[in-house]
């Protein structure tokens, strides 16, 4: 018998500052039983800091062929492709040949490793971003977790502030390509 998703309901105040982008986020996120609390809260940053009306999440961990977020426009066609972790080159190629645009966004002790190996392929890659969050924030993250959460998100030069009733952590974001 498979596990099953463990489902959070996320009210996510977004206040982005660069993009002049101002929405309350009434979201469902299905975590992934091999998905880690971490993995889950990166999605809903990227989520906040890709914000579109067409953004969503995909079947994300259970499915090869979807990123963890998309943005598809009303025709159907893939516009923005979003992956997080420390994807392949093979992998980001395929994205490049489905999307306009492609964004990774690399999170864990070992970013550095994996982007000496990656970097130069993915660098040259057409129409991909890279960008870094710092582990040791990412690793603080866990703190606002709960089945129920009400998160403040503010975006501002590249650094986010986090926030619900309890806890505040300032995270930032790195370009790397």
């Amino acid at each position: 018998m498979a596990l099953k998703p463990t489902i959070y309901k996320v009210d996510l105040q977004l206040a982005d500052t660069d993009r002049n982008c101002y929405e309350q986020c009434v979201l469902t996120v299905a975590q992934h039983p091999s998905e880690t609390l971490q993995r889950m809260m990166v999605r809903i940053l990227v989520f906040g800091l890709n914000y579109h009306q067409d953004l969503s999440f995909t079947k994300g961990l259970s499915t090869t062929d979807e990123p963890e977020l998309w943005q598809v426009g009303p025709d159907g066609q893939i516009e923005h492709w979003i992956e997080l972790g420390q994807a392949s080159s093979d992998r980001i190629r395929k994205a490049v040949s489905r999307a306009p645009k492609i964004s990774l966004y690399a999170y864990g002790s070992e970013v550095d490793i994996w982007w000496k190996k990656q970097g130069a392929e993915l660098a040259a890659l057409p129409k991909v971003s890279v960008w870094q969050f710092d582990s040791t924030e990412v690793e603080q993250l866990e703190q606002f977790v709960a089945r129920s959460m009400t998160l403040s998100l503010s975006i501002s030069d590249n650094e986010l502030f986090l926030s619900d009733a309890e806890h505040h952590l300032s995270l930032s974001v790195k370009t790397l390509s």
